[in-house]
């Protein structure tokens, strides 16, 4: 089912089904997003979700051991530990913390600056919706306007640090900060949808190579690198289909790649068995 030139009415049924069989409970065992699940708490989930999406890059078994091990590290109560972190400083409880190429000075710094923005804005839903407004058609200001403050609120902080922030203002895809507002603001049985003031209609997709790879199979996504540009190319086709909830057609982009299988394939077209 390729498309030289894609037609969202075409190919919206198609999708649909995709995402039918993919946005499931299932889907959440094996994925980052189990983690910030494990948690009852929405304001452990915040955190521990941004931790989960900022780490959401390699084999997902690793990623998951290693959350684990940082909820481990936190006792279990996210929120409080980053909460305190600034005053209690608990870098020894980070320290050995390694996901590639994230070190133990990253996690240090990344926590001290995240529990600087919950001291000025009480929550990470506040910091982001401060750099939004209603009329801003995608979440760009929201994560551009987060990265650069984060390194500002301790002049200590190490400039190596800003690889883990990424921006649209300077051309990255920003697909981990992508992921993680939509995990905070859509709803479902997969996305926690517990943040307010962002809507889901500004959310864009996740940009990797997964959902890539099916976006130019379907003839969706023309430009050649992997940018903001991009992204915003992926998610106004989207929007054509649904322009309440774009990102939903995560599920079809991404979950088929991720998981081996055909998206042209009519096995697929079923929902998955729950």
């Amino acid at each position: 089912m390729t498309r030289a030139d894609a037609d969202p009415g075409d190919l919206k049924s198609h999708l649909d089904a995709l995402v039918d069989r993919y946005e499931q409970p299932t889907f959440i065992a094996t994925d980052p997003i189990a983690i910030p699940h494990g948690f009852d708490d929405p304001a452990d989930q915040e955190i521990i979700g941004f931790y989960s999406a900022l780490l959401a890059w390699g084999q997902r078994k690793t990623i998951l051991s290693n959350l684990e091990n940082l909820c481990e590290r936190m006792d279990y109560r996210p929120h409080l530990f980053v909460s305190r972190y600034a005053e209690d400083d608990g870098r020894g409880r980070l320290e050995g913390f390694v996901h590639r190429t994230f070190q133990p000075v990253d996690a240090h710094w990344m926590t001290r600056l995240l529990s600087l923005t919950l001291r000025r804005f009480g929550s990470l839903n506040a910091a982001f919706g401060s750099f939004i407004q209603d009329t801003d058609e995608d979440i760009g200001p929201a994560i551009d306007g987060f990265s650069k403050l984060l390194p500002t609120l301790d002049e200590n902080t190490p400039a190596r640090l800003r690889k883990h922030l990424a921006r649209p203002s300077a051309g990255s895809a920003c697909k981990r900060f992508a992921l993680y507002l939509r995990w905070m603001v859509r709803g479902g049985p997969v996305d926690l949808g517990i943040w307010t003031g962002i809507s889901p209609s500004q959310l864009v997709l996740p940009l990797d190579v997964h959902s890539r790879r099916q976006a130019e199979r379907f003839g969706i996504l023309k430009r050649k690198s992997n940018d903001w540009a991009a992204v915003q190319e992926i998610t106004t086709f989207c929007r054509l289909m649904s322009p309440e909830d774009p990102a939903r057609y995560d599920y079809a982009f991404y979950a088929p790649g991720a998981f081996g299988e055909d998206p042209g394939s009519s096995s697929l077209i079923s929902p998955m068995a729950r």
